[in-house]
């Protein structure tokens, strides 16, 4: 047998039964992203994130995730935490935001993002880091699910461990629109087509009841909507009169059918390009 026939059969080995995989190091960041094809935790140098202080109207979710987050970084009992609702209003910025209010108050957490797609994969990244001194918060942004999607099984590995258990230095935090991780439309659907209307929807929905935190966010104010922009002003040194902002970022809202703090930052990062400010 030539040489090139065995490389191609040792490939094929390899990519049937891969080596296991080397735990990275985990003192070179606090923040890892998880890739797959092939599995691995590449280091962040620098999260892309905001204050805590910036973020308006989201008072009773900012302090109960902090408390539950250095709980954890603590090594206490936590819980994972479901983050839902409206679009744009600061769900994965306070989680980031969290994190970095954990780590100046000298408490080691480590943070690694996945993808939902990479939901399959969460038992390999598990066992990388069962038995590890860090404690590690899993990040998944935007999760949910559709009617015939199959990943809410993997995330049951994360939220309840199977017979391990899940592993006690890791816990789960997931930003959705959805409060039960699927939209009603197919719930409802689901209920009224299925042999058995209540055991076609339950596995689904009770994805979501596996989450020890439920933190709802909703639409903001116009109130709030302006001072989340002026605490961006303020943060930034950006200098504007206060009929000015009023009338612009009004005017803003109005252009985007929709007010959010995604929306107030959108305006903001358009005010600092005018006024000639740098926000790095």
């Amino acid at each position: 047998m030539d040489q090139d026939k065995l490389t191609r059969i040792a490939d094929a080995l390899e990519r049937m039964s891969p080596a296991p995989l080397k735990a990275p190091d985990f003192a070179a960041a606090d923040a890892f992203v998880w890739h797959v094809e092939p599995d691995r935790l590449e280091p962040v140098a620098k999260v892309n994130r905001v204050d805590l202080s910036l973020l308006i109207g989201v008072d009773r979710s900012r302090n109960t995730l902090l408390e539950n987050t250095a709980q954890f970084a603590r090594g206490l009992p936590a819980n994972n935490a479901l983050l839902w609702g409206a679009r744009g209003m600061g769900k994965s910025s306070l989680v980031k935001a969290v994190h970095a209010e954990v780590l100046q108050q000298g408490l080691p957490l480590k943070i690694v993002e996945l993808q939902r797609e990479d939901l399959p994969s969460v038992a390999r990244l598990l066992n990388l880091l069962r038995g590890r001194e860090e404690r590690f918060l899993l990040f998944c942004d935007d999760l949910s699910f559709s009617h015939d999607d199959q990943h809410y099984k993997s995330l049951k590995a994360v939220l309840d461990g199977g017979i391990e258990g899940r592993p006690e230095n890791v816990v789960f935090y997931a930003t959705s629109n959805r409060r039960h991780l699927m939209p009603r439309d197919m719930i409802e659907n689901e209920r009224s087509s299925a042999i058995n209307p209540s055991e076609a929807v339950e596995e689904k929905v009770s994805l979501s009841d596996r989450f020890g935190l439920w933190l709802g966010f909703h639409p903001c104010s116009q109130d709030e909507y302006l001072d989340m922009i002026r605490g961006y002003c303020a943060a930034y040194g950006v200098e504007i009169d206060e009929d000015t902002l009023w009338a612009e970022a009004i005017e803003w809202q109005a252009t985007r059918g929709a007010r959010s703090g995604r929306v107030a930052w959108q305006y903001f990062i358009d005010l600092a390009g005018r006024r000639g400010v740098k926000l790095s």
